[in-house]
């Protein structure tokens, strides 16, 4: 089937396979078309029909709440065509450049699950051929007998890797979450699309990093932590993570951060904010290099910053009122410009 996309930019034609979103479709023919989440949440990827064969999916999608089914509207990340269609999309559309990481779909067996705390998992999966990806960046993952697909980001990094490491925090009434928390999913085949996101580390860039994030949330960050740390990037460069959590039991990845702070010559500064539970001490008591503090993770942030961040870049994922909050911080608190923050906003 050709899909064809009016944009304000141009028109553009590409192939799509049977059952594929259309957002999925024109990714990987290697047009940036808008979107965030890809799995319906936010809304970006909006469409509308003009003519055709394409059915708009998942109808009740929270990123359709504002927009108007009726006069054609539709999510490219769940719009299937099932025959020739025109659509009009409301944005810029160009063909990507050749040097940019193109999205595929690829699948992958889930090799590991261990808890990190009582509602959070860390995820391993081995995929059936290795792929590249900028730290920062995330798939979405699809589970047999489930519907769509569900987003998460890498807590790994390596240039190109047959390994993809997640984190799922447990969620009431989420299928996905469900099915890895309450079954042995281990050997289980799982379908993946990606990479996909933009908020990635580019170490090119010479900045210092800021990173906020809450919960889960450090997937991504873990990731350009990882990155930074292995290229040796904090000898030169200073870098700051406030993760906020509930409770210090909440707490995971803690080792992993420890270590990369003894590594960083104290350049690496790690402050764990709970937001439900006051610390009997300003240090963790098992790892006196990460900072303790009581507070939402965007207040202790704000806090603790002061004044203008003149070679710094920001990095922000969570859940929406936790990255709005962030983004604020590093605004009016660290002074960074609109482009140089970098986010994930969960829903």
């Amino acid at each position: 089937m050709t899909v064809t996309l009016q944009t304000k930019s141009g028109e553009f034609k590409f192939e799509t396979a049977p059952g594929e979103p259309v957002l999925f479709a024109g990714l990987r023919a290697g047009l940036t078309l808008p979107y965030e989440c890809a799995t319906g949440t936010c809304g970006t990827c909006r469409a509308r029909k003009i003519s055709g064969d394409c059915s708009p999916g998942w109808s009740e999608a929270p990123g359709m709440a504002r927009f108007h089914p009726d006069k054609g509207d539709m999510l490219m990340c769940q719009a299937k065509a099932s025959g020739d269609c025109l659509l009009r999309v409301p944005a810029d559309v160009q063909q990507r450049d050749a040097n940019t990481l193109s999205p595929s779909s690829i699948q992958g067996r889930i090799s590991a699950c261990r808890m990190l705390t009582s509602d959070v998992m860390h995820v391993e999966l081995f995929l059936d051929q290795p792929i590249p990806f900028d730290a920062g960046q995330f798939m979405v993952v699809g589970a047999p007998g489930l519907e769509g697909g569900r987003a998460y980001s890498m807590v790994n990094h390596a240039m190109e890797t047959d390994q993809l490491n997640f984190v799922v925090k447990r969620k009431p009434d989420g299928g996905f979450c469900n099915w890895l928390f309450d079954n042995d999913v281990v050997g289980s085949l799982v379908t993946l699309f990606g990479p996909l996101g933009a908020a990635t580390f580019r170490p090119e860039e010479g900045f210092d990093l800021l990173c906020i994030t809450g919960g889960s949330g450090i997937a991504g960050i873990m990731s350009i932590l990882s990155h930074a740390s292995a290229i040796d990037y904090f000898m030169t460069h200073q870098g700051q993570l406030y993760f906020g959590v509930r409770t210090l039991a909440d707490g995971f990845y803690l080792p992993e951060l420890a270590a990369m702070i003894a590594k960083s010559r104290e350049n690496l500064q790690v402050t764990l904010a709970l937001s439900d539970e006051k610390p009997s001490s300003d240090r963790h008591p098992d790892f006196p290099d990460i900072r303790l503090a009581e507070g939402f993770v965007h207040d202790v942030a704000a806090q603790s910053i002061d004044g203008s961040q003149e070679n710094t870049i920001g990095f922000v994922a969570g859940p929406a009122p936790m990255v709005d909050g962030a983004i604020r911080v590093l605004i009016a608190n660290a002074g960074l410009p609109a482009n140089r923050i970098r986010y994930d906003k969960f829903s």
